[in-house]
């Protein structure tokens, strides 16, 4: 088994590229331990000093470290990602809510902006969330209200330095080009 890594805009986040599906759709973060007990595979990394995230994606898993330099734990993280694999223990322990394209728990808007809200969320699911996923990470729609769109940021993308020039020079520009009554992007975690 080959597996491939790539560096991400947030230098605290290393993606990884096994050459096999990870999930078969949506995806799912784990900022600790605790959260990792659905996925034996995010149990496998978190004992890998130094994980602070495991974000699994389509076809990639990113990992952020807390501390440690990465020529250091990539080695570890390498080889518990084989060994998973190679050992045929699924991904995801149980059967449990993912975060997906179609996710909308919690999310907010008047009735009266669902027109608004549906062409946003199209954009940000066709061209938002496929750039953002080639760097390790996920962006989805959490609301509008007052012209702000608010949107969660996770994998690679949460706590990454570039994230707020992303998020008001390429999303925020991007939407207000195809939405007018789009005045401001926001994250919320």
């Amino acid at each position: 088994m080959f597996i491939q890594t790539e560096a991400t805009p947030n230098p605290s986040t290393l993606k990884f590229l096994p050459g096999r599906p990870v999930l078969p759709e949506g995806t799912a973060e784990f900022r600790d331990i605790a959260e990792a007990g659905r996925s034996p595979l995010a149990e496998r990394l978190f004992s890998v000093g130094g994980v602070s995230g495991v974000f699994l994606g389509h076809d990639f898993i990113s990992v952020t470290k807390s501390n440690g330099e990465w020529q250091h734990l990539k080695p570890a993280l390498l080889g518990a990602i084989m060994e998973h694999f190679t050992a045929g223990v699924p991904v995801m322990a149980q059967a449990g809510p993912l975060h997906g394209a179609h996710d909308d728990d919690g999310e907010f808007f008047a009735e009266q902006d669902a027109d608004l809200v549906e062409t946003i969320k199209e954009l940000i699911e066709t061209r938002v969330r496929p750039a953002v996923a080639q760097d390790g990470g996920d962006i989805t729609f959490k609301g509008f209200r007052d012209g702000i769109v608010y949107l969660n940021m996770r994998g690679s993308c949460a706590g990454c330095p570039s994230s707020t020039a992303t998020l008001k020079h390429g999303i925020q520009n991007l939407l207000r080009h195809f939405v007018p009554e789009v005045q401001e992007v926001q994250s919320i975690n």
